[in-house]
């Protein structure tokens, strides 16, 4: 199903002029569409808003052409699993992500148990994840890579390949053309997935309508003030009628990718103090030749260039959108000032504050490996983007691909010591001491750990509640607070259970 199937009909009746909810959820994209199915589910009889100021949910970078729908697990990205100065690989980070992914997979399949989501198929396909490497240093490394992620339970039937004749049968489009004087090897699961976020959230969002939620779309959030009670006054304008209406919200949860940094700056907290944004845009090179596509059934992740930085890491993906196989190469960065796609050029400046000034100029003077990288990206002609896609894919045609631009990431700035700041490539939550308001910040892992993401917003901002949550909980996601890492018995028992409900069958 495409982005824009399947979604909510908002309702034809205008919002009153003032508007009181228990939740209020801003942004119609997978993380607040993953909260507040998890809200309803533990509080039925809260109301709960969400306001989208877009036509339909999941047009930003929850849309399927807007992301590469990888279901992050760790099982083919490199960056999870550095290299150290001593020539080794760490894995630390590896079991985490997968850990987090594991608990996405346990929600969407009590999600399909239950009725909220529809046939599996249309969010979710199993789908090889690879990691590929070239040149004898790098198969070195990433056989000591298998040798240790291979004996850890979720990474249960990882596979080392540096065999060219099997390697061909697996990878045949990459195979092509290839020099066979070039050493070359991959990791191989078959576990991995590719996931359509855009179907998912809509699914989610078309839940939270059936069951009595307020969906409105084309609703834009202009201010957000704290009452003397607690509660938030959120000042939204109506962008079909022009008129502006205020809601009374007990809870805020900002999901507005990359434009949350900018409201949760007007709430005034001072959480948000310190931090800012860095927009990075992408594209990413598509081919829809479904002969083409056949050659290739898998995803398969590179290595990122020296001093790249990790969201620059090559790879080249099947996707399975509406039912359609197709491929999808990059990503290539860009830059823009927006903080989403259909943002303004104005959002970047405008975000600059004296609490995040410092931490901005700092990344400036210490970044020059990510500035250097965008400028070469920058200056990159499709020519040169279709070269790239060659060294995966030797005898790549340029008439079967197309570019497409994908969805706006805006990387969180921290500030760091009393003038330094840091720029951070994953995920960061950010609440109010008194857990009244809270967003999401940054991009990666993203969408494919938000189950994960928002039960750390559940714990945060309801701890008085969680504790009486927790049984609950355990019937949707069974494993949380668990280690299964740890357990490989109930990593079987959750496996067996997943890979039904979610039709994963391979």
């Amino acid at each position: 199903m495409s982005e824009n199937a399947n979604h909510p009909v908002p309702s034809a009746s205008p919002l009153p002029d003032r508007v009181t909810t228990d939740v209020l959820l801003v942004g119609a994209g997978v993380m607040s569409a993953t909260l507040g199915a998890m809200i309803r589910a533990l509080e039925p009889d809260w109301s709960i808003t969400v306001l989208e100021r877009l036509a339909h949910p999941s047009l930003e970078s929850t849309g399927p052409w807007n992301n590469a729908g990888t279901g992050h697990a760790a099982l083919c990205e490199l960056n999870y699993t550095p290299k150290t100065a001593d020539g080794d690989v760490d894995i630390s980070k590896a079991p985490v992500v997968n850990e987090q992914f594991q608990l996405s997979r346990q929600f969407w399949s009590h999600c399909v148990d239950t009725g909220v989501l529809g046939d599996p198929a249309s969010f979710i396909n199993p789908v090889p994840h690879v990691s590929f490497v070239q040149g004898a240093e790098n198969v070195e490394y990433l056989r000591k890579r298998y040798d240790k992620l291979s004996a850890n339970p979720l990474f249960e039937g990882l596979e080392f390949i540096d065999d060219r004749d099997e390697f061909a049968r697996r990878l045949p489009l990459m195979a092509e053309g290839r020099d066979e004087s070039e050493d070359v090897a991959v990791s191989w699961s078959d576990s991995g997935t590719d996931v359509d976020f855009g179907s998912l959230t809509s699914q989610l969002v078309d839940h939270l309508a059936r069951t009595g939620a307020d969906i409105r779309f084309d609703h834009h959030v202009k201010n957000l003030s704290r009452e003397s009670d607690g509660t938030w006054r959120v000042t939204v304008k109506d962008r079909q009628s022009g008129k502006n209406v205020v809601i009374s919200a007990k809870f805020v949860f900002v999901g507005a990718g990359g434009g949350a940094i900018q409201l949760l700056q007007r709430s005034g907290i001072e959480e948000i103090k310190g931090f800012a944004g860095f927009p990075v845009s992408g594209q990413f090179l598509r081919c829809l030749d479904e002969d083409v596509a056949a050659k290739h059934q898998a995803k398969v992740y590179g290595m990122a260039a020296v001093g790249a930085p990790p969201m620059s890491v090559p790879h080249l993906d099947t996707r399975v959108i509406d039912g359609h196989r197709s491929l999808l190469f990059g990503p290539y960065a860009g830059w823009t000032p927006k903080f989403l796609k259909e943002g303004s050029f104005t959002d970047l400046p405008s975000s600059i504050r004296p609490h995040n000034l410092a931490p901005m100029a700092a990344i400036g003077v210490t970044s020059w490996s990510l500035i250097k990288y965008l400028v070469l990206e920058l200056a990159k002609t499709r020519g040169g983007k279709v070269d790239a896609l060659r060294v995966f894919a030797p005898e790549a045609e340029d008439r079967d691909w197309e570019l497409i631009t994908a969805g706006q990431r805006v990387q969180v700035v921290r500030k760091k010591g009393r003038f330094g700041g840091s720029l951070e490539f994953g995920t960061t939550v950010i609440n109010a001491a008194d857990g009244s308001i809270a967003g999401l910040l940054g991009a990666s892992p993203g969408a494919s750990t938000a189950v994960s993401a928002m039960l750390d917003v559940l714990q945060r901002c309801f701890p008085s509640r969680f504790e009486g949550w927790r049984t609950q909980l355990k019937d949707v996601v069974p494993s949380y607070g668990t280690s299964l890492e740890d357990n490989p018995a109930l990593l079987d028992e959750l496996r067996t259970w997943t890979d039904k409900s979610l039709q994963l069958t391979r």
